[in-house]
């Protein structure tokens, strides 16, 4: 828009200077005012176009809204806690679960844009205990697999979180020969590291997530699970997906947390 006025504005310039050049010059005067008559109709012409594209911005951002999916509610889905990696009270009744993929992208931007302030304001406060399930999509994410396998290894010494956010930090940096690297960066014992990778140890563990998931009805990455807690599994109230922003998580905990 703003090259366009900045045309307009030449136009008038060049037409006032040729005016200047033919001084009462009847020709110059009447093709000056065809001239004028034209640059209003360009001036409305850009009105209009103005306006559409106000309508069209308007039409886009309802439309990126009504593609927003609200927290849905499950029917009978039960995921175990037992054994799954941890942050916050184990003791809070109400839990959310995600399942993650470490190479794909909307689970880093998750991490990036709003993992902190459900952390922030739940699970240090007490209100939430925050589970981590293993879902790597082989498909499309080829290191996913391998890399969940790598913060499962390092889970067993105690670093879980610190090799989870390592490797979200890292996301082009997933290839079996660096991930090495990274559990070294996080503190873990190299070595105790390396023969749990090597040998798969955690594979198994990896694949069982898989099928919870999708049994559970997961489809892509990131998807959460918010439910209360019963023993060593959580009756899940609440399902939402993908990278929304943190209004999305707060409607859906705040929900389970009133309902409890």
């Amino acid at each position: 828009m703003s090259t366009m006025k900045t045309v307009l504005a030449a136009v008038v310039v060049i037409a006032t200077i040729t005016l200047s050049a033919h001084p009462g010059s009847t020709q110059s005067s009447e093709e000056f005012k065809a001239l004028r008559q034209e640059l209003e109709a360009i001036k409305e012409g850009q009105g209009r176009l103005q306006k559409d594209v106000q309508e069209i911005k308007a039409i886009l951002q309802g439309a990126r809204a009504a593609a927003q999916p609200p927290p849905q509610v499950p029917q009978n889905v039960v995921l175990t806690l037992d054994g799954e990696p941890t942050k916050g009270d184990t003791s809070a009744r109400v839990v959310l679960v995600e399942f993650t993929d470490y190479q794909c992208p909307f689970c880093g931007r998750y991490v990036r844009d709003a993992y902190s302030q459900i952390e922030t304001e739940y699970i240090k406060t007490g209100k939430l205990r925050y589970v981590i399930r293993e879902f790597p999509l082989e498909s499309i994410h080829p290191q996913a697999f391998k890399a969940a396998e790598a913060a499962l290894c390092a889970g067993d010494q105690g670093k879980y979180w610190e090799m989870h956010d390592r490797l979200f930090a890292n996301q082009r940096a997933l290839a079996p020969e660096q991930l090495a690297a990274h559990a070294q960066a996080v503190g873990a014992d190299e070595a105790k590291f390396g023969e749990c990778l090597q040998r798969g140890a955690k594979a198994a563990k990896v694949r069982k997530d898989l099928d919870d998931g999708i049994k559970a009805g997961v489809t892509g990455t990131p998807a959460f699970f918010v439910g209360v807690a019963d023993g060593a599994t959580v009756k899940v109230a609440r399902v939402v997906k993908g990278a929304v922003p943190f209004a999305a998580f707060k409607e859906a905990i705040d929900a389970v947390l009133a309902s409890k």
